[in-house]
């Protein structure tokens, strides 16, 4: 009975083809992921607190609090 193959941590084999600059791929792509989530992040909290972002913010935030508040 054969042993069974070795496994990185992510649960994959290493296959023999994969070359050295592939195995840094998925991280890479990872922090690009997170980078573009958190320029989308800025542009809505920038959108929300300046001009009528922030009116929107503040009547969507109004209408909640008004809306708890007959429920109770």
């Amino acid at each position: 009975m054969t042993p069974p193959p070795m496994r990185q941590a992510a649960g994959r084999r290493r296959d023999s083809t994969t070359t050295g600059s592939e195995l840094g791929q998925a991280t890479t792509e990872y922090a690009l992921v997170i980078l573009a989530a958190a320029f989308v992040g800025l542009m809505v909290v920038g959108w929300a607190t300046t001009g009528s972002g922030a009116e929107t913010v503040s009547r969507l935030f109004d209408r909640i609090l008004r809306t708890v508040l007959e429920q109770v």
